[in-house]
């Protein structure tokens, strides 16, 4: 099975932008509602504040995401959505056997979600973790995914018996 998480780039884009323009009518309607003489100064740090909270926090969740189990190999990438093609710094590549998987692990929460995969680390029974950011994945993926996991796993399990 091969799915990816390509489309959202254009929403987090569009995210961004209204993050822009709220940031800005946020200081213009502040000044007008509230009729308080505020310091110009302040109230730009605040907004900037609160901005810059944001961006790092849907900078945080967007990541693109690659899962490929075709073949004999199991492939999962996470890389940045945004200016990925030029600076690739936030890569993380997983492509391993798939006799190797020993168990996985979805956590979903509030706004965060996460797959953990145990791999079977230089041939012995050391197991080792690996995370990845599944937040922007649709739940049919997520779902077909799982399903796809636990067959190889199961397979495994029967294999090592």
């Amino acid at each position: 099975m091969r799915t990816n998480n390509e489309k959202v780039k254009s929403v987090i884009i569009g995210v961004y932008f209204i993050m822009i323009v709220l940031a800005i009518t946020s200081i213009f309607v502040f000044n007008a509602v509230t009729g308080l003489e505020v310091n110009p100064l302040i109230l730009f740090l605040v907004v900037l504040g609160i901005f810059g909270i944001l961006f790092f926090l849907v900078h945080r969740v967007a990541k693109y995401f690659e899962y490929d189990s075709d073949g004999a190999k199991l492939i999962l990438l996470n890389k940045g959505l945004l200016l990925s093609d030029r600076f690739n710094y936030r890569e993380h590549k997983l492509e391993t056997s798939k006799h190797e998987l020993v168990g996985f692990k979805m956590y979903n929460f509030f706004l965060y979600k996460e797959l953990v995969v145990f791999i079977k680390w230089d041939g012995h029974e050391r197991v080792k973790k690996y995370r990845f950011n599944i937040t922007l994945v649709a739940r049919k993926k997520r779902k077909y995914m799982k399903q796809s996991l636990s067959k190889t796993v199961k397979l495994n399990k029967r294999a090592n018996n």
